[in-house]
């Protein structure tokens, strides 16, 4: 059962405590092209919470989970 997500766009801190993983990891999936897709605000990274969710349950139906 997956948590429920905010509304408001994610911070990497927020998706690295709501997955409870180190920061560090959120980076390197971004530096991998393996977690979900973030964008950019100016100078900040963000994620829509809908394409975590999204991502999260394509990890879960694909087994990589």
């Amino acid at each position: 059962m997956t948590p429920s997500l905010p509304s408001r766009y994610l911070t990497p801190d927020d998706l690295a405590a709501l997955l409870s993983v180190p920061l560090e990891t959120v980076y390197a999936w971004r530096k991998k092209r393996t977690g979900p897709p973030g964008f950019r605000v100016g100078k900040h990274l963000r994620y829509d919470p809908q394409a975590v969710h999204a991502w999260i349950e394509s990890r879960i139906s694909s087994g990589a989970a």
